[in-house]
């Protein structure tokens, strides 16, 4: 388990707490409507988080969430989610860096995502965690056999893939 201060400890999902993600992920895409951003494509369903690499949690119930699918052979954060009423406590970098720790852990060379480049807790809150960005999203996500973004999402800013090679002492 990482924790970070007073952050709830970061742990594997149950499997009967699936359920629950979808409206903590929703809730959590609600703080972009104060930039105008939005409405957000539908959350991942119960079965989705199933089938993920993993899946942690921070809280019991869950308050938090970070998602990793596998992409390409490779380790996508797929999800990273904070219910508004927990936000900026440090839950999010605990499970970013619960999950970076994860995939390191796993043997994966480095953890992708995609994010806004100019949102603050987007890109630039993943660059202060050592991400770096790669280029567009959707020719990172066709280049690895998946389709490109709901078209929703570029409405908004600039999104782009970041990437985070794992450490070189692990």
């Amino acid at each position: 388990m990482q924790r970070i201060g007073s952050t709830p400890p970061v742990r594997p999902v149950r499997v009967d707490e699936l359920a629950q993600l979808p409206a903590l992920e929703a809730a959590a895409d609600t703080v972009f409507e104060a930039l105008g951003i939005g409405p957000l494509p539908a959350p991942a369903t119960a079965e989705e988080y199933a089938a993920a690499l993993v899946v942690l949690v921070a809280g019991d119930p869950p308050v938090g969430l970070c998602r990793i699918d596998a992409v390409g052979g490779g380790a996508h954060l797929e999800q990273l989610a904070v219910h508004p009423d927990h936000a900026r406590h440090g839950l999010g970098r605990a499970l970013l860096r619960a999950g970076c720790a994860w995939a390191a852990g796993e043997g994966y060379d480095a953890l992708t995502l995609a994010t806004y480049r100019d949102v603050p807790w987007n890109g630039p809150f993943y660059a202060s965690e050592g991400f770096v960005e790669v280029g567009p999203v959707d020719d990172w996500l066709v280049g690895h056999g998946r389709p490109p973004e709901d078209p929703v999402m570029g409405r908004f800013g600039v999104r782009v893939l970041m990437r985070r090679p794992r450490p070189r002492h692990l």
